[in-house]
């Protein structure tokens, strides 16, 4: 007993493609590019890939540099929103990215020239402090918008109300009392 002859489907798929002459009196259609011939593939791969030069490594380097300085600019909107969507009770969630909020930049802080290392050569030593300083501003404006959430949540002592422990009690130079008292 022999074996089912395979669909159709799989002996479309395993075949190759029937070529089909081109026909010159109708164009290719727009966004389509006719695949290369061999010769154009091996001319193509012949061709040599030019190393760039240290300047443009440089300024490659320092655009990553910048990028990377004000990527904590670019949290700031999300952050501020998720802030925003917590609320200002005492709540696990919000608590959490309060904690957040405040552990990031510090981190970030912390971890500078770690950060920075990728981009540090002879080339843009000099002009990496102006970025690192930015990348530090950036990170204090996520510090300053989790300091404004703790200040939103009543957490932070500001009132008079909150330092009564470091009081002393009123003295009265007078005391007015009803005369059944005395």
């Amino acid at each position: 007993m022999s074996a089912p002859p395979p669909p159709q489907w799989v002996v479309d798929l395993n075949s190759a493609p029937a070529s089909k002459p081109k026909n010159a009196s109708l164009p290719d259609p727009p966004g389509y590019t006719a695949s290369m011939t061999r010769k154009e593939r091996a001319l193509s791969s012949k061709k040599t890939r030019v190393p760039p030069t240290p300047e443009e490594m440089d300024t490659l380097k320092m655009k990553k540099a910048w990028e990377v300085a004000i990527a904590p600019a670019k949290q700031l909107p999300m952050n501020a929103f998720g802030m925003y969507m917590t609320g200002n009770s005492l709540q696990i969630f919000s608590i959490f990215m309060v904690f957040t909020l405040f552990k990031t930049p510090v981190m970030a802080a912390l971890g500078i020239q770690r950060t920075f290392a990728p981009f540090e050569t002879p080339g843009t030593a000099g002009r990496l402090l102006g970025v690192k300083v930015v990348y530090i501003l950036t990170n204090l404006l996520m510090l300053a918008l989790g300091i404004w959430k703790v200040n939103a949540m009543g957490l932070l002592p500001t009132t008079r109300s909150d330092w009564l422990a470091w009081e002393g009690e009123r003295t009265w130079s007078e005391r007015a009392v009803p005369r059944e008292w005395l």
